[in-house]
């Protein structure tokens, strides 16, 4: 008699693996009992323990499992996977809005700076109009006046 093939969930707890018995007809019911006992324990981590507790879901602890324990593990599982996931998204994301948030003050801290030396550059703008103004009045005062005529003398020395 052939055995039904009976997926098992190996011990790194990644993906179930479908193992087929290889009894034939000829075998006794102890080879079959001893071969089924030597299938190792299902272990479950923590989390995986606490979800199922949590879903009031008892699986036995030793393999094979049926179909529809494997779906519920499988499911559990797949909740775990989803629950990593959305907090690594999370942290990603709070990372990316800390380095928003210190470009932000870094960006700010430079306006204001830039905000001062406007500032001074202005007062001195004022100020250098403020001479250029002085100035031209001193220049146009002085050439109102009449020209006044000097004497210029000029020596040349030739050899």
């Amino acid at each position: 008699m052939l055995m039904p093939e009976a997926c098992v969930v190996d011990t790194a707890l990644t993906h179930p693996v479908c193992v087929r018995s290889p009894h034939s007809v000829t075998d006794t019911h102890a080879d079959i009992t001893y071969s089924l006992m030597h299938f190792p324990d299902l272990t479950l981590t923590e989390e995986e323990t606490r979800l199922l507790n949590q879903e009031g879901i008892v699986l036995p602890r030793d393999l094979p499992l049926t179909k529809a324990e494997e779906r519920i593990l499988k499911k559990v599982r797949r909740k775990i996977r989803n629950k990593q996931s959305a907090q690594e998204s999370r942290r990603r994301k709070k990372e990316y809005i800390d380095g928003l948030e210190s470009r932000v003050a870094a960006c700010t801290a430079q306006n204001h700076e830039l905000q001062k030396q406007v500032l001074q550059l202005e007062h001195h703008n004022v100020s250098l109009i403020s001479q250029l103004r002085r100035l031209q009045s001193l220049i146009k005062e002085t050439s109102n006046k009449a020209a006044q005529t000097s004497t210029c003398i000029m020596v040349s020395v030739q050899e």
